[in-house]
């Protein structure tokens, strides 16, 4: 995950360069980032897993002020490969939640 934001930069500025009036201006950065109504750009992703300390890394990793905190969605124990406790139980008590989420994006 730390390296996620690396390649997804990279490799924007590769198709639509870093020059908004390159590959299509403003709507080629809305493609993959939404702005906040205080011109932030946020990628549009949401991290999403049963154990929290999945997503901790994001969380407290270098890249900690890309991704807002409504972005980063976890459960309380992890369903340890097991996937019918991830969907009856932990998945279950949180999958409205991420649905919504997407939704947003």
């Amino acid at each position: 995950i730390s390296q996620f934001p690396d390649s997804v930069s990279s490799g924007i500025n590769a198709e639509y360069g870093s020059d908004k009036t390159i590959g299509g201006g403003e709507d080629a950065i809305n493609t993959f980032f939404s702005e906040t109504g205080a011109g932030k750009h946020v990628p549009r992703a949401v991290f999403l897993a049963l154990e929290p300390t999945v997503v901790d890394e994001v969380r407290t990793g270098t890249y900690r002020a890309l991704f807002l905190p409504e972005q980063r969605i976890t459960g309380k124990e992890d369903a340890a490969n097991y996937y019918a406790r991830g969907h009856y139980t932990g998945g279950k008590e949180i999958v409205d939640l991420c649905l919504d989420r997407v939704r947003k994006l």
